[in-house]
């Protein structure tokens, strides 16, 4: 008899962790072989439990699903990362690969689909949401320079310039340049516009 995939489900809230279980659980070729709440408990249950396939969520508490695929690609080379999401942004996607991820899917996809797409990532695939690759391929790589992106990621809380300086230790003109040049990249009006712009691409 061959043997099961096992699967590490990772995904914070419970509701949704108990319905993907129970789903794959119903799979004969599929098992559930550990299920966390936490980014931070995902490679401790994985090097108890030695799973063929981790789905991690990307927004969870104590670390989230892209940090927890990067540490767990580099101890447990041999578990395959399926990321599984409610965020389809292609910044995502693009960094969720570069942390050794074979598989980017939203959760709002059938659940057989979730079952083949495990199966073909364990048969040495990769699996992209089709919608998603397609929007990466459209939206490029990512403009803004880390400094760009730390100003950016400041101006979401809707503090003044001097508050960003402060916070990152630049002076004010500093910030000033750094927004001006993000704006002028992202072809927007102003600051906060090119912070949520940079957000939903999933480049902050």
């Amino acid at each position: 008899m061959k043997a099961k995939i096992r699967v590490l489900l990772a995904e914070d809230q419970a509701m949704v962790r108990g319905a993907l279980s129970a789903l794959l659980s119903l799979e004969p070729d599929l098992e559930v072989a550990a299920e966390v709440s936490e980014g931070s408990q995902v490679l401790p249950a994985a090097l108890k439990s030695n799973p063929d396939i981790a789905l991690l969520d990307i927004g969870m508490p104590g670390g989230d699903g892209i940090s927890a695929a990067e540490v767990l690609h580099k101890s447990l080379p041999s578990c395959r990362i399926v990321i599984l999401t409610t965020f389809g942004r292609s910044g995502y996607l693009r960094k969720a690969m570069e942390s050794g991820a074979v598989g980017f899917l939203l959760k709002d996809a059938p659940a057989d689909q979730l079952a083949i797409a495990i199966r073909r990532v364990m048969n040495g695939d990769r699996v992209v949401d089709p919608d998603l690759a397609l929007s990466a391929l459209s939206d490029g790589d990512n403009p803004l320079t880390t400094r760009e992106r730390d100003v950016l990621r400041a101006s979401l809380d809707g503090v003044s310039i001097a508050d960003i300086a402060t916070q990152l230790y630049l002076s004010e003109g500093t910030v000033r340049n750094h927004l001006s040049t993000a704006i002028q990249k992202l072809n927007v009006h102003h600051r906060m516009e090119a912070a949520r712009l940079a957000q939903e691409k999933g480049w902050l």
